[in-house]
C-alpha cells in the first residue's frame, strides 16, 4: 500500500529573518533603560555636554590621576553584560543568562570597543551550551550532589566560554565592526547613507528592521557615539518623521475609516513612538511607500548635512524619546530632519492618494489583520485603526475592570490562568466554559494554562488578583479580569456579556468557530482541558489507574488549620505514590504565593509550576470538614488535592467545578455518608 507523503510547508526567508530579528530586539529591549541611562549621562557630563563634570564623564584628572567617570564603564562593561546575560537567560533561564555572562566578560576584555555584537553572540551561546552540558547528567546524579555539580560546571564551563570569547569570538566581531564602521563611513562621505531609507522603510512595514536596528545600526551608533559624542545612525530607523507624513495624508485626503482612524493613529505614532501603527495604511496601498522612502532619505540627508545625531537609541521612536538622546550641537538638525521629513512624505503620499482609486481604503481592518499575520502575533495598537463599536467599547469596559488591551474583534480565545495551570486556574476555566456555552458561544474557547506558558494570542487572560500582574507582560494585548473567587466570581458575568456583545454586535457569531482555531493553535498544549477530558476518559476505559480513588476520599478531616488540611491532603497523595515528600513542600509554597481557595466552601492546594517534577502520577484527594476550616479569613469545608500530569487531572476537576457552582449538589456533598456518594457526585463511580 502506497503510503502518502504530506510535505512541511516551507518558512519564508522574511518570517526567519522577523524571527531572528525578535531574538535580537529580546536581548535590546529590556535594557533599553540602561541604553536611556547612559545617554542622559553622556549628554550631561561629557566634556561637551550640558553640566561638564571631569569626575563623571570621564576627561581630565583628578588628584594627578586620570578621571574614568562612568560613560566609558557603562558603555564599555555595563550595557554588553546586561545583553549577553538577557540573551543567556531567554535561551535557559537565569542559568543560562549567568553562562552568557561570563562568556560576554571574555569578549569585553579581548576587545578595544564596545561588545554589543559579542554580547548577542556570546549570550545565546552561553545559555544554550549550558542547557546542552545540563542535559547529559539530567536525573542521573545522585541525591545531595546536584548543587555541587551545577556550580562546578557552570564554573568550568563559564571559563571556557570566557577563553572563547576572548580568543576566538572577540577577533572576530571586531574585524566585522571595523568592516562595517568603514563601510558606514564610506556612505557618508560619499552622500549615499540617505540610500539606506529604500532598504529601511519596506523593512520595517514588513517587521525586519528589528534585525537591521538592533543587530547592525544600534551596535555601530553606539561604537561612533563613544567616539564622537552622538551617532546618525539611531535615527536611520527611528526618525517619526516619515510615519507622521503619510498619516497626515490620509487625514486630509483619504477616505472612510482610513481617514477617520488616521488623527489618532498619528498622535501615537508620532507621541507615543508605536510606529506599527501606521503600517496596515501602507499595506492597504503599498505604492505609499514611496512617501516613507522618500521621507526617510529627507531626514537622513538633513541629519547628514547638519552633522547631527543622537547620543544613545531612542526607543520608542517617539519624539519624546528622540529629543531625549539628542546630542547638545544637533537640536536644530535633529528636528529640522523629523520636520523635513514628515512633510516630503506628507506631500509624496498625498499625490499618490489624490491620483489613485480609494476603494481599497474600505479594508483597513483586513490591512491590520495582514499586518499581525506578518508581526506573527496581535498588534497592541490594532483597535486604533479598526474603529469603535462593540469591540472597541467592551474592551473600553473591561480597561475600566483592569483589564490592558482593548478587543479589535470577537471574542474567540479565553485562557484562565495561574502558576501551575494545574488546579486554580482549570477549575475557573470549567466554570467560565459552561457560562459561555450556556450564554449560546460553544466556538468560544476556553483553556487554562499557566502563567510561564502564555502568549500573546488571547483575546480575554483571567486570573487571580494575586497573579494579574505577572500575566500582563506576556499578554499585553488582551483584555484582562482578576477575580477573587474561583468558582463564583461576579467577573465572570462580565466577561459572558464581552462575549455577547463582540460576537452578536459585529456579527462574527457565525464565523467564530471557523477562525477562533488559528488563535487556539498558539495556545500551550497544558491549556486544553475539554480535550483533555476527552482523553483521560478514554485512557480510564482502556485501564488507566484511577485519578481520584476511594482510599483518597475522606468524609472527616482531622484537620484544624489551613496548613494540616495542605499537608493532610497531600499525604493522600503520597500514599497514593501519586507524588514525593518534595510536593507538599511544594504546595505550601503554592499557598503562600496566592490562595487556592476558590470559593463555596472549597479550597484545592497543588504545588507550584516547578514542583512539577515531583509528580509521579495524576490523583485527586478530596477530604470533608464538616466543622469547616478556617483559610486566610474564608471558611472551607471541603479540601481537594491535586497533582497531575497530562492535563489527565482535568476531566475529575471539570466535575467538581460543577458540583460546587450547584447549591443542591454542595449540599447532597456536605449530607454524604459514604465515599461512593462523594464519587458518584463528582462522576467517578469506584470500579
Amino acid at each position: 500500500m502506497a503510503t502518502e507523503t504530506v510535505a512541511k510547508p516551507r518558512t519564508s526567508a522574511r518570517v526567519h529573518v522577523q524571527k531572528f530579528g525578535t531574538f535580537l530586539s529580546g536581548m535590546i529591549m529590556p535594557n533599553i533603560g540602561a541604553f536611556i541611562a547612559w545617554g542622559i549621562i553622556t549628554a550631561l557630563f561629557i566634556e561637551k555636554g550640558w553640566l561638564p563634570v571631569p569626575q563623571l564623564g570621564g576627561f581630565g584628572e583628578t588628584d594627578g590621576k586620570p578621571n574614568i567617570g562612568l560613560v566609558g564603564p557603562m558603555i564599555t562593561y555595563l550595557l554588553p553584560l546586561l545583553i549577553g546575560y538577557t540573551g543567556g537567560k531567554m535561551v535557559y533561564d537565569v542559568r543560562g543568562g549567568v553562562l552568557g555572562a561570563i562568556g560576554t566578560m571574555g569578549v569585553i576584555v579581548g576587545a578595544g570597543i564596545p561588545m554589543f555584537i559579542g554580547a548577542m553572540i556570546m549570550g545565546p551561546l552561553g545559555g544554550w551550551t549550558m542547557k546542552k552540558i545540563d542535559m547529559l547528567w539530567d536525573g542521573k546524579i545522585r541525591p545531595g550532589f546536584e548543587m555541587l555539580v551545577n556550580n562546578f560546571s557552570a564554573g568550568i564551563w563559564g571559563a571556557l566560554l570566557a577563553l572563547l570569547g576572548f580568543y576566538g569570538i572577540s577577533p572576530l566581531v571586531t574585524a566585522f565592526s571595523e568592516q562595517a564602521g568603514k563601510f558606514v563611513e564610506f556612505l557618508v562621505q560619499n552622500g549615499l547613507l540617505p540610500l539606506t531609507s529604500i532598504f529601511i522603510e519596506p523593512a520595517k512595514v514588513l517587521f525586519l528592521n528589528n534585525a537591521i536596528n538592533h543587530g547592525v545600526l544600534t551596535p555601530l551608533g553606539v561604537q561612533q557615539s563613544l567616539e564622537q559624542g552622538k551617532s546618525i545612525l539611531f535615527l536611520l530607523e527611528a526618525n517619526p518623521g516619515p510615519g507622521l507624513g503619510l498619516l497626515l495624508a490620509y487625514t486630509f485626503f483619504g477616505r472612510g475609516a482610513a481617514k477617520a482612524s488616521a488623527p489618532g493613529a498619528a498622535l501615537i505614532q508620532f507621541f507615543g513612538g508605536i510606529h506599527e501603527i501606521y503600517f496596515p495604511y501602507v499595506l492597504m496601498r503599498p505604492l505609499l511607500i514611496l512617501g516613507t522612502i522618500a521621507g526617510g532619505m529627507t531626514g537622513i540627508a538633513t541629519l547628514a548635512v547638519t552633522n547631527s545625531g543622537l547620543v544613545a537609541p531612542a526607543a520608542p521612536g517617539s519624539i519624546f524619546a528622540v529629543l531625549a538622546q539628542t546630542s547638545r550641537d544637533s537640536y536644530f538638525g535633529v528636528i529640522l530632519s523629523v520636520v523635513l521629513a514628515a512633510t516630503v512624505s506628507f506631500l509624496v503620499s498625498s499625490v499618490i492618494l489624490r491620483t489613485t482609486k480609494h476603494s481599497d481604503e474600505t479594508d483597513l481592518s483586513d490591512a491590520t489583520s495582514r499586518m499581525e499575520e506578518m508581526k506573527g502575533k496581535k498588534s497592541s495598537v490594532a483597535s486604533t485603526l479598526t474603529g469603535a463599536g462593540a469591540g472597541a467599547a467592551a474592551g473600553a469596559a473591561a480597561g475600566r475592570r483592569g483589564g490592558v488591551g482593548v478587543l479589535a474583534g470577537p471574542v474567540r480565545n479565553v485562557v484562565f490562568a495561574c502558576d501551575a495551570g494545574m488546579g486554580s486556574s482549570a477549575m475557573g476555566a470549567s466554570v467560565l466554559r459552561n457560562k459561555i456555552k450556556a450564554a449560546g458561544f460553544p466556538d468560544v474557547k476556553v483553556t487554562n494554562a499557566s502563567i510561564a506558558n502564555l502568549t500573546d494570542s488571547y483575546d480575554v487572560v483571567v486570573t487571580h488578583q494575586d497573579l494579574t500582574e505577572r500575566a500582563k507582560p506576556a499578554t499585553s494585548s488582551a483584555v484582562h479580569y482578576s477575580v477573587d473567587n474561583f468558582m463564583s466570581s461576579p467577573r465572570y458575568d462580565e466577561i459572558v456579556e464581552l462575549v455577547r456583545e463582540s460576537n452578536t454586535e459585529r456579527g462574527d457569531t457565525a464565523d467564530a468557530g471557523a477562525t477562533h482555531g488559528a488563535h487556539a493553535a498558539d495556545a500551550p498544549v497544558d491549556a486544553a482541558p475539554a480535550a483533555a477530558a476527552g482523553t483521560a476518559a478514554a485512557a480510564s476505559a482502556a485501564g488507566t489507574p484511577e485519578i481520584l480513588a476511594r482510599e483518597s476520599v475522606v468524609l472527616t478531616g482531622s484537620a484544624t488549620t489551613r496548613d494540616a488540611a495542605i499537608d493532610e491532603a497531600g499525604r493522600l497523595l503520597l500514599a497514593r505514590g501519586a507524588v514525593d515528600e518534595g510536593y507538599i513542600a511544594a504546595m505550601h509554597e503554592r499557598e503562600e504565593s496566592v490562595s487556592t481557595y476558590m470559593g463555596s466552601f472549597l479550597a484545592i492546594p497543588h504545588g507550584t509550576n516547578a514542583a512539577k517534577d515531583h509528580i509521579r502520577k495524576s490523583a485527586v484527594s478530596v477530604i470533608r470538614y464538616p466543622e469547616g476550616i478556617d483559610w486566610n479569613g474564608k471558611e472551607v469545608k471541603f479540601v481537594v488535592g491535586v497533582a497531575g500530569i497530562n492535563n489527565e487531572h482535568l476531566h475529575i476537576l471539570s466535575s467538581i467545578a460543577k458540583v460546587f457552582t450547584n447549591k443542591e449538589q454542595v449540599a447532597r456533598l456536605e449530607a454524604a455518608t459514604s465515599e461512593d456518594e462523594v464519587l458518584e457526585l463528582f462522576g467517578k463511580v469506584n470500579a
